[in-house]
């Protein structure tokens, strides 16, 4: 049935695109959120992700998941919509942070899926790219670095400062207590 369905995209049936774009909207949504600084940015590289897709359509060879050749247009554009609004200007070297890691699993016993979107869209913009690329998409900070094109120790000090970051939102909101008593 999936393959009908594309394959009528392919030949532009506007009922078989609207089709898709409701099926797969809503599971990639929390990509856009995730990388976007406010839902009308989420709601742009959503809107932007489906016109590659649809662009694109011709070119998937069914040989993976669609949903994961989808997905990877939509990290892809997010990718592009912030590096194309050159939000680094957060930068550091990695020698001038000191690392202090959080946990997942603790974020994850303390807040629900909507008040992680929250606090992740508070990050700086460097620091919740990074952070989403490393901590939920899986990549390497070698990888990160060719994707954003910065040095990989950018990268793990963007990546570092971000769970300070988030960990001292956390500690301010009480979702965790401050075990080293520093802040």
């Amino acid at each position: 049935m999936e393959k009908e369905l594309i394959e009528k995209c392919i030949k532009g049936e506007r009922a078989a695109q609207e089709l898709l774009y409701k099926t797969y909207s809503r599971k990639v949504k929390g990509i856009c959120l995730r990388y976007a600084r406010t839902v009308f940015e989420a709601e742009d590289i959503l809107q932007e992700s489906f016109i590659k897709i649809f662009t694109n359509l011709k070119k998937y060879n069914y040989s993976g998941p669609f949903e994961a050749w989808i997905r990877r247009i939509v990290l892809n554009t997010a990718i592009d919509f912030y590096k194309s609004n050159l939000y680094l200007e957060n930068q550091v070297n990695i020698d001038e942070t000191r690392e202090n890691e959080l946990s997942p699993s603790t974020i994850a016993d303390n807040l629900s899926e909507q008040e992680l979107l929250k606090l992740l869209s508070t990050l700086p913009d460097g620091y919740r790219v990074v952070f989403n690329l490393y901590a939920i998409e899986g990549f390497s900070h070698k990888e990160i670095g060719e994707l954003l094109n910065i040095s990989e120790g950018t990268s793990k000090s963007q990546l570092s400062k971000a769970r300070n970051y988030i960990k001292s939102l956390l500690v301010q909101y009480n979702y965790i207590e401050n075990v080293r008593g520093e802040e």
